[in-house]
């Protein structure tokens, strides 16, 4: 335990100097059941290194009732930075004699059910990195959900952490915020059985859709669930008062 500790300790340092603003250890028997293509996926990876890299708040701050141009640029460099350090971070494991794995940071398998390899968010739910909000994004103590998400899956039985309590309470910013009006405003103790119980799916990819067609937006991005979060506006606020 000792000895993946200290291998803990030294990944979490290096992938925080390779760009990632908090790094978490999952057990992925907490994943059990959860769809993964291919099905057998996490056969002999005991472990994954869920990532998140915080969103600029000077970008995030200007979303209001859509996505914007810049939004959009960002959302696709900050994937790009992701995939980056989930090679990396793949790479100090083989060094240290382990078998690893990283997942896309992005990537749609199935545009019918827009689903991929595996769920970043369930991955990142079971290494404690945050708690599943009303609109279904991982939302973290330290930045709301103003992040996006990475995995690494490993063979390394490194020590893993725990998941945290839901923090929602009786918040309702991103239910009163969403333009297509999707987000049922329903809790969840730690994630929910399937996302309809959470949200109305199709009303949500309509209007991603509808996003999609303005000019210099990436299709399927929204933000303005991500952006009003109290979560995340707290911190940033924060941020600007210590630097006043």
């Amino acid at each position: 335990m000792d000895d993946t500790r200290h291998i803990r300790d030294e990944l979490q340092q290096r992938a925080r100097e390779w760009g990632a603003d908090i790094v978490r250890i999952a057990d992925t028997s907490r994943l059990a059941g959860i769809e993964t293509e291919p099905a057998d996926l996490l056969d002999g990876f005991p472990r994954a290194v869920t990532m998140a890299v915080h969103l600029a708040d000077g970008i995030m701050d200007h979303i209001t009732d859509g996505p914007t141009p810049l939004y959009s640029s960002h959302y696709q460099r900050v994937n790009a930075l992701l995939d980056d350090i989930a090679v990396r971070v793949a790479g100090f494991l083989q060094s240290h004699g382990a078998k690893a794995m990283p997942i896309p940071a992005s990537q749609i398998l199935d545009y019918e059910r827009f689903v991929s390899y595996i769920s970043h968010k369930a991955v990142a739910i079971a290494g404690g990195l945050g708690w599943q909000g009303k609109s279904l994004l991982l939302v973290t103590p330290q930045f709301g959900p103003r992040v996006r998400l990475v995995t690494v899956l490993t063979n390394m039985d490194l020590p893993a952490d725990e998941p945290v309590k839901n923090r929602c309470g009786t918040c309702t910013s991103c239910t009163d915020a969403c333009p297509a009006g999707a987000i049922r405003n329903v809790n969840t103790t730690l994630h929910y059985a399937t996302r309809e119980e959470a949200i109305d799916f199709n009303a949500c990819l309509q209007q991603l859709e509808t996003f999609g067609q303005l000019e210099h937006i990436n299709p399927y991005i929204c933000g303005v669930c991500v952006a009003v979060c109290p979560w995340g506006r707290k911190k940033a606020k924060t941020k600007e008062k210590k630097a006043a």
